[in-house]
């Protein structure tokens, strides 16, 4: 049974930093073949891939959006988002995915992963 757990969210002013953390728990990181990403929606607003990370490459993905600002990485069964310089736009729930077999064409597609978590909010103020 795969279950994955946001944490790190809160709210930030403009410029500040949050550091995301998915504890991933069942989930099949030997074989390979798994992928974790985050994804983000604000109210109104399609949820969108942020970062996606296939750990047996240590291939990293990102939205132009957060390029040069957000780091993914993962370790062991953690995987973490560090974002830096947020800005207002960067305001919303954040979401942590494992998906399997993701071909790289479509790793920030939400329909790709199988498996999610709760969410954690981040807000970031003017």
């Amino acid at each position: 049974q795969v279950h994955l757990v946001e944490s790190g969210g809160g709210s930030v002013q403009a410029g500040g930093s949050l550091r995301l953390s998915c504890a991933a728990s069942g989930v099949n990181f030997v074989s390979g073949s798994v992928c974790m990403a985050w994804f983000r929606q604000a109210p109104g607003k399609e949820r969108e891939g942020v970062a996606a990370i296939c750990p047996l490459t240590t291939n990293t993905f990102y939205a132009d959006s957060v390029k040069g600002r957000f780091t993914i990485s993962k370790d062991k069964n953690t995987v973490n988002l560090q974002m830096n310089n947020l800005a207002p736009g960067d305001s919303a729930m954040y979401y942590c995915a494992a998906g399997d077999r993701v071909m790289v064409s479509t790793i920030l597609r939400e329909s790709r992963y199988l498996y999610w978590g709760q969410g954690t909010q981040v807000t970031v103020s003017s």
